[in-house]
This record gives structure tokens, sequence and C-alpha cells, in this order.
């Protein structure tokens, strides 16, 4: 198992043709814009003209369906589209002409959302998603994406209110319940925040497997403290379901976080049996060494699981 670089990404994820959703359109955003937000939506539309000076976007230019006659279904493929080949401002614009058109409206809002969040214009995400659950209270997907904007913006409290919303209408999405991990582990809640991972992993094995990647928005990095107590709260899940190679990967992360891993498996009956456990102490050791600026790393032997030299002297 391999955890993002984030320690844990905001997954996003929709039920649509790319991995991640969420969309709105926002039809009179001069209006109430910040005089900051403003300079940044300047600062894209340079950022725009300077992508459509492509071959790729001549070519993507010459496909481009009606806005005046196009079915919604129609556009809003096309914005899908666009949005996956990297052109957000244009994605926009033919969500923009889908909900015009008569596309459903809390599906657009919530895409337009995402499109901003990859620009990663929060502010403007989160019009869109309060949009979209005022246009449908019972979208789980809007409940979702609100609390992950709450979430990097720091507004734990909220995004914890949203993300039980969404789990409430929809229990079957292992994203949901995986968000609420992150926001509880903020909190320090540990215990809800195993409830939540063990709902996650139930659902979906490989849910913390996954990097959201280009397409999606990782949160603000936890704390050392903070990072080293969700990588053993994994660990413990995963020894519980007797998935050593990836209890080690999280013990291993742990330690490397500042965790004295051996000190707390002592006191946990699932993880206690490999305390001593030579890939354990190597870990651990690693883990030192990578705390200190040390480079230099040893790795368990595999002559019946004998422990490198210097470790066993």
């Amino acid at each position: 198992m391999r955890l993002p670089s984030s320690i844990f990404p905001i997954a996003m994820k929709a039920r649509s043709t790319y991995p991640v959703v969420l969309s709105l359109l926002c039809l009179s955003a001069g209006s109430w814009l910040a005089p900051q937000t403003v300079a940044q939506k300047s600062a894209y539309s340079q950022a725009r003209l300077r992508a459509h000076d492509s071959n790729q976007w001549r070519e993507i230019e010459a496909h481009l369906p009606d806005p005046a006659t196009a079915t919604p279904q129609s556009l809003e493929l096309q914005a899908d589209i666009l949005r996956a080949r990297r052109f957000p401002d244009d994605a926009l614009e033919f969500y923009k002409f889908a909900m015009a058109r008569g596309g459903n409206v809390t599906s657009m809002l919530n895409k337009m959302g995402l499109a901003e969040l990859e620009m990663r214009n929060v502010q403007l995400a989160r019009a869109y998603f309060k949009r979209a659950v005022k246009s449908s209270a019972k979208s789980p997907d809007a409940w979702n994406n609100l609390g992950a904007v709450e979430y990097l913006d720091h507004g734990v409290a909220a995004a914890i209110n949203d993300y039980k919303k969404a789990i409430k209408l929809d229990k079957t999405q292992a994203v949901f319940h995986a968000n609420l991990a992150t926001a509880y582990f903020e909190t320090r809640d540990f215990g809800a925040a195993r409830r939540e991972m063990t709902a996650a992993l139930r659902l979906d094995s490989g849910i913390f497997d996954r990097d959201v990647g280009s397409g999606g928005v990782e949160a603000h990095v936890l704390t050392s403290q903070d990072r080293a107590r969700f990588a053993y709260e994994m660990a413990k899940l995963y020894a519980q379901n007797g998935q050593i190679d990836q209890m080690l990967h999280l013990l291993a992360m742990a330690s490397e976080s500042g965790m004295d891993v051996q000190r707390e498996m002592r006191k946990d009956p699932s993880l206690a049996q490999f305390e001593n456990d030579p890939r354990v102490v190597v870990l651990v050791h690693n883990g030192q060494m990578m705390r200190n600026g040390h480079a230099a790393t040893v790795t368990a032997s595999n002559n019946n699981g004998a422990l490198p030299k210097s470790l066993s002297e």
C-alpha cells in the first residue's frame, strides 16, 4: 500500500466520465467577486490565452459543438473532455452552455466547482458547491465536495458536518468515509477516524492506495505528529486484516514521522506480536536514521529473517 505524499488526499470522486467530480457555473460572478479573486481570474485569462496558442487547442477548436444548437448532453461531454485535456476555463464555459440549454443544474454546478478547485480557486468552488446543495439537498456528491472545500480552507467542523450529510444520503461510497476520517484526524478524534477508515476499507480495499494526482486537489498536510498517528492507525487496521506488507509500510511511515512505534505496539494487541519482528526493528532503525539526516538505510535480511549484522550486535 502507498499513501499519497500529502498523507491523505481529499478524494473528491463522483460518478462521471472522469476520476474526480464537481463543477459549477457562475452566471453573475462579477457582482460578488472580491478584488483578489478578480485578479486571480485575470491571471487565469492570461494563462488561457497562452494555452490557446497551441496545436492541441487548434485541433480541439475545430470540433467544438455549437453552443446555440447542440444538446446539453453533448455540451457537457465536451466540457468533460476540455477538463480532462487541461483547458479548465473553456470547460467552465461549456458547462455554462450545457446548463443554459437545459442540462442538470446540480451536476453542472458540481462539475464547475471541481474545475475551479483544480485551478485552486477555493472560494469560487465553495460558492458553486453551496449552490449545488441548495439546488439539490439530496445530492451526496455535492455535500462531499462542499466538505472538501471546507476542509481545504481549514473549516474542519463544517467539513465533518458536510461529510456526514453525504454519508447519510449514500453510505456505499468509500471516499465519503475516507474524507470524514481525515477530518476526524484533524480534530484528533482518533476513535471516530478509525471507525470511518474501517468503513472505507470495507467498501473499497484500495481506497487509500490511490493518489488523486493531477486531476484532484490535495488536502493541506497534516502535522508530523498527526501524520504519524494516521499511519499507525492504518497499520493497526491492516494488521487486523492480515495484510502484513501494508502494515509494515505504514509503520515505517509512522516511524519516519517521529513516532516510537515499538512503544506504541506494546500497548496494542493487534500489533504487539510484531514488536520485535526483524522487519520492524529495521524500519525503526531506518526511521531514526532518516530523522537524524542520514541517507543510509538498511533492509532486513532474507536469510531466515535474520537481522543485518549492524543491528544484531
